[in-house]
């Protein structure tokens, strides 16, 4: 399994408009795409406009080729919403460790 992290700053005054883009635009995009697993939305507890975005793939390969293929498609989507630009982070995801993942996707 494999994970990409984002991390941005967001405009406060357009978090719920973000939120719904996130939901309704970049998830159906996201579910499309062969190898996707899940994503989770992080917001930090004290410093709202800091935001995190983690997607789960199964593996490099298909994370590779939504980043290269659609990602950039989605950064655009995204731009009016942010204060920073987005950073990425790739990740592999300790399985062995993560018990319940495996048998969510299995």
């Amino acid at each position: 399994m494999f994970a990409r992290k984002l991390e941005f700053d967001i405009k406060l005054e357009k978090k719920e408009e973000l939120i719904r883009k996130i939901r309704e635009d970049v998830l159906t995009i996201l579910k499309k795409q062969n190898g996707f697993f899940d994503m989770m939305m992080l917001f930090h507890e004290m410093k709202q406009e800091k935001f995190l975005v983690i997607s789960l793939w199964e593996d490099k390969i298909h994370a590779d080729r939504y980043a290269k293929e659609v990602f950039p498609k989605i950064n655009d989507m995204l731009k009016p919403y942010l204060i920073t630009p987005i950073v990425v982070t790739p990740h592999n995801v300790e399985t062995r460790v993560s018990q319940r993942v495996i048998a969510v996707a299995a």
